[in-house]
């Protein structure tokens, strides 16, 4: 089943996704306020029982970041081996991982448009699927990784490619523009290792595939990452973990081809679903 956070008519809820539209959850959890909470909780199974006998009532709905309230976004860097080639440095596999932090409000919903800001035209697509954690642990070992997995999604970590260089040591500024990525479009619960070590990545820009790899191939695969982020924090339920893009953004062609008003990006995982954004330049 997929859970979602969504609006209409003003108002703005969370439920479970249908082919004939969504239904909403709020009012059967109202010690819920949010599908954070549920996360947190360990409501999933619960959300799921509830909406099996109910049907859809919200059929002209938006999309939002499916977490929009998350606290804690952590993302990993240059971690498939092509990716890694592309630079300088990059013929030796790096012992540790890179790490950065997002933080919600750079992020949008599904069939929403990233955001070009007047200050740079290179906005770039990173393709990427995201795991929400369910269950709290420090020095979490990786036999013991997936057993903290709550859900899975997906993300287009957007980001502005000339600010990342702006200084030596950090990129935090070139990826945290309001809305230049997004997440979503919904959550699916993580029941079995086969949905990550499996699943096939692909991004595609104005139906060109752009970025296409499998999991099974990351440097630091994702129980790795696991067990890294929490040596040093201890990992809470509704924390999100980026977990690394392939190669083949647009900075990386020859020539650069950055994002633009009019594209449609799509992001591609068999299993949990398409993320799709178009590009809007930023109202003055």
């Amino acid at each position: 089943m997929r859970f979602a956070t969504y609006s209409t008519g003003g108002q703005t809820y969370f439920g479970a996704v249908t082919d004939d539209g969504m239904i909403p959850l709020n009012e059967a959890f109202p010690q819920w306020p949010t599908l954070l909470d549920a996360v947190r909780a360990g409501g999933l199974d619960a959300l799921q029982q509830s909406a099996g006998d109910k049907a859809a009532s919200h059929r002209d709905v938006t999309y939002e970041m499916v977490l929009p309230n998350a606290s804690r976004i952590l993302c990993v860097g240059v971690n498939f081996p092509d990716r890694n080639a592309e630079y300088k440095d990059g013929s030796e596999q790096p012992k540790f991982m890179s790490l950065f932090p997002r933080f919600a409000s750079g992020f949008t919903g599904h069939d929403r448009p990233l955001i070009r800001p007047p200050e740079s035209s290179q906005l770039d697509y990173e393709g990427e699927v995201a795991i929400v954690i369910g269950k709290a642990g420090r020095r979490i070992s990786q036999a013991d990784a997936y057993d903290h997995i709550a859900a899975l999604t997906l993300c287009n970590e957007g980001t502005i490619r000339d600010w990342v260089r702006h200084a030596k040591f950090n990129v935090t500024q070139g990826k945290n523009w309001d809305k230049s990525g997004s997440i979503g479009p919904w959550l699916i619960p993580f029941t079995n290792a086969s949905q990550l070590d499996d699943a096939r990545i692909v991004t595609r820009v104005n139906g060109t595939v752009r970025q296409d790899d499998v999991l099974s191939r990351m440097m630091h695969p994702i129980r790795r990452e696991i067990e890294y982020i929490s040596t040093f924090m201890t990992l809470e339920p509704g924390d999100i973990i980026v977990t690394g893009t392939p190669t083949g953004s647009g900075a990386r062609l020859d020539p650069p081809q950055f994002l633009k008003p009019g594209d449609v990006v799509e992001v591609e995982v068999s299993g949990i679903g398409t993320l799709r954004n178009t590009i809007e330049d930023e109202m003055a």
